[in-house]
């Protein structure tokens, strides 16, 4: 024996007749940059004060003074793909993340995980010697797999990084996150009344995990990928920065669209000759808004900014520490977003968007009576299409969408030791993909063929290091093609053309309206030459058709409802009709609970009250905003469902009784709403009739024998420990049975969201 092929030295009959060898650990070449990537959510390209914005962005604005600005960068459209392709330096529908990690179609191009033949960059320099750290939002995960049972294996941990804290899902609240620490969910370290804030945490985190590494091997670099909640809804902050912004928006919409789109030509961010395109289907001109609709828009957008402000002052924590430590000079930061501006506020903004997805209106009179909850933990607030497309200038639409309000996003890119022109602006188009391969071209690094085991599709992606040079802008961009599709919505850019089409819901594709667009001239897609060069067209149009083909797009697929059906394999916990737990249960997130949106359940709770006055709760899913629980109170036994802080309950008429019991409620789905009714050792004792059902329950998730965070029902606070024993609960989930009335809000809340 040898030791093996990695042993250089000999083996003798004994130590002495023997020569040892260690051999060294994996370094990346001397003076490789550590790497930060800080990624925003849901960030319009005028979002940033150094892109146009007058919202205060100090500490962004500095990076991008002493580094490069880009003005044609763009991303996938949606949160999930934007992470697989940056991550990987592949095309979203490539590696199987076609849409939100949540969906799994069956087929190859949406799958719900990255696959194993695309590494994560984390995959290709943990090997080489880098540290490699990933903080705050994941979302490339199965839905199914967040719990405390995994599987993990497209959990940060087994995709390449060291260390990971964060919330797995696609959004969170900002104030009681559902927080995962590596492998395991964690309690969140204080409430806000201590001062909590999950933008503060995260950054915190970031900071303990780089001294830890830096004082224990200081010439080792890090890759720290860093994903703020901010800027996605729940748009929420502290009270200081709240009362900052009032006022801020009174102008309206369209007063600040055209100042922003102003400032923008002053930077420099967009050509002189640049249009401003007209207001999106759906947005209202700001002067025929009644009064209570502007008041509400302008504190929805107020919440908006003072978010925006408060993640830049935590950036600007995390940069201070670095120059604190001597680790800003070398240093590569790249700062960007994931897609454009969000659309899912709607047309005039809600302070419980989650009703958005649910094809719910919120009343303008609710809206009014909840004003100063906006920004606070008891609101889920989300600005409306009209401040979306604000953030979104000079461009059409939105989020989800292929136009360039969804796709064209900041990109800031700061290292001093590596890039000399500062402040300069850098107008080459560039794909998200290219990150990746810009990371492994700035340390040197030829990508493994094969890792882990697993053969390696090529790079996709083109590496924008080129554009680092301080004489970079005489050079044209080194892209050669990008296609874009996103919800049926498509397009595809070439040597400074871009053909795109909006689809329909629900409607044939050959039906889609093609646009041509010549950016190099149109910034902002204002002139579409369809009609006078159809040549062009054509030629956009079959190459895009190539390049779906060459990157596994098909098949088309414009479906909303079925897809978030829960993928129908035999191990999807989320498939089963049956759930028993014998707690004590951790905290289950709602990704990863039983779905009970819509449709009828039993939960069945076998408890033993060693005193009459013994109570607490027994079950809850959900938050104050929104969700169901089931609990003993001064002797009785209380259903609550809460929809969206209207309360409906069944409060049993007898006592319950002391020692061993079982008590149960039963939800029945009916043609409009529902009913709810209880059992006490199998006597029925109370029932309470529900308008509405809650479409998808989502919330804070799960919790059995306790509540969490905000109380779901006002007639407790939290944790309302059950004071008995909770030998078992089942929850009995029978398959649902879509009513008329349900399918015709699927489709009008789907229509909606485009």
């Amino acid at each position: 024996m040898n030791g093996g092929n990695s042993f250089k030295g000999r083996i003798g009959r004994t130590v002495y007749d023997s020569r040892p060898h260690w051999p060294e650990h994996p370094r990346p070449r001397d003076g490789a940059p550590n790497i930060l990537v800080i990624l925003f959510d849901d960030l319009g390209f005028a979002h940033l004060g150094c892109y146009g914005s007058s919202i205060a962005t100090p500490n962004i604005d500095r990076l991008a003074a002493n580094g490069l600005r880009y003005t044609n960068f763009h991303t996938t459209a949606l949160c999930s793909p934007t992470r697989a392709a940056l991550l990987t330096g592949r095309n979203h529908h490539s590696v199987g993340m076609r849409g939100l990690s949540n969906w799994n179609t069956g087929y190859p191009n949406c799958t719900g995980t990255i696959t194993r033949s695309a590494a994560t960059i984390a995959e290709m320099l943990r090997p080489v010697g880098y540290s490699t750290f990933a903080v705050g939002k994941w979302h490339l995960a199965p839905i199914e797999s967040l719990t405390p049972a995994g599987p993990f294996d497209q959990w940060p941990l087994a995709r390449g990084f060291d260390r990971y804290y964060g919330f797995m899902g696609g959004e969170t609240d900002q104030w009681y996150p559902e927080l995962y620490c590596d492998n395991h969910p964690i309690p969140q370290p204080r409430t806000p009344d201590q001062g909590y804030h999950l933008s503060e945490d995260l950054v915190d985190q970031a900071q303990a995990m780089i001294r830890s590494q830096k004082s224990a091997i200081p010439e080792k670099p890090f890759f720290t990928y860093l994903c703020f909640g901010a800027t996605h809804a729940p748009h929420q902050a502290p009270k200081s920065y709240l009362e900052k912004y009032r006022g801020k928006f009174d102008a309206g919409w369209d007063v600040v669209r055209q100042q922003w789109y102003e400032r923008q030509k002053m930077l420099g961010i967009i050509p002189d000759n640049t249009e401003l395109v007209p207001r999106n289907p759906g947005v209202k001109a700001w002067e025929n808004l009644s009064a209570d609709q502007k008041l509400l828009a302008c504190r929805l957008q107020e919440a908006y900014a003072c978010f925006l402000e408060h993640t830049d002052a935590q950036i600007g924590r995390l940069l201070a520490f670095l120059e604190e430590i001597g680790e800003a000079d070398n240093t590569l930061v790249l700062l960007m977003s994931d897609n454009g501006a969000s659309q899912e506020g709607g047309p005039q903004g809600m302070v419980d968007y989650s009703r958005y997805f649910n094809g719910y209106t919120e009343p303008i009179e609710e809206s009014m009576a909840r004003l100063d909850e906006i920004g606070t933990p008891v609101a889920h607030n989300n600005y409306p299409w009209g401040w979306a497309q604000v953030g979104n200038t000079p461009g059409k639409r939105y989020k989800q969408n292929t136009h360039g309000g969804g796709i064209r996003d900041p990109l800031i890119a700061c290292w001093p030791k590596g890039i000399a022109d500062k402040g300069g602006i850098r107008t080459h188009f560039h794909h998200v993909s290219d990150i990746a391969p810009t990371i492994l071209d700035i340390i040197g690094l030829t990508p493994p063929e094969t890792i882990n085991g697993h053969a390696q599709m090529p790079i996709q992606g083109t590496s924008l290091a080129y554009s680092f040079s301080a004489t970079a802008n005489a050079e044209k961009s080194r892209k050669q093609a990008q296609y874009f599709e996103m919800f049926g919505h498509r397009g595809i850019w070439a040597d400074g053309w871009k053909a795109v089409a909006y689809h329909e819901p629900e409607t044939p594709f050959e039906n889609d309206k093609w646009e041509l667009y010549h950016l190099e001239n149109d910034f902002s897609e204002s002139k579409d030459l369809a009609a006078t060069k159809p040549e062009k067209l054509r030629e956009m149009v079959e190459l895009w058709w190539a390049e779906a083909g060459q990157n596994g797009v098909l098949p088309l697929d414009d479906r909303r409802v079925e897809i978030w059906a829960p993928t129908p394999t035999k191990f999807n916990p989320r498939n089963r009709e049956r759930y028993v737990y014998r707690p004590p249960v951790p905290h289950i997130p709602a990704e990863g609970a039983p779905a009970l949106g819509n449709r009828s359940f039993t939960i069945t709770a076998d408890i033993v009250r060693p005193t009459t006055q013994s109570e607490g709760c027994l079950f809850t899913f959900g938050d104050a905003k929104s969700g169901v629980a089931l609990y003993i109170l001064k002797d009785r036994l209380v259903f609550d469902y809460n929809l969206y802080a209207t309360h409906y309950q069944a409060v049993s008429k007898i006592s319950m009784p002391k020692g061993k019991s079982t008590v149960t409620a039963k939800l029945s789905k009916l043609e409009k709403g529902g009913r709810v009714t209880l059992a006490i050792n199998g006597q029925e004792c109370g029932s309470v009739d529900i308008p509405k059902l809650i479409r998808r329950l989502w919330g804070a998730g799960m919790n059995i024998g306790q509540d969490e965070g905000l109380a779901v029902s006002k007639d407790y606070t939290v944790p309302f420990k059950f004071e008995g024993q909770l030998l078992q609960l089942t929850l009995d989930v029978p398959p649902a049975k879509p009513t008329k009335a349900d399918q015709r809000a699927e489709t009008r809340a789907d229509l909606a969201q485009q």
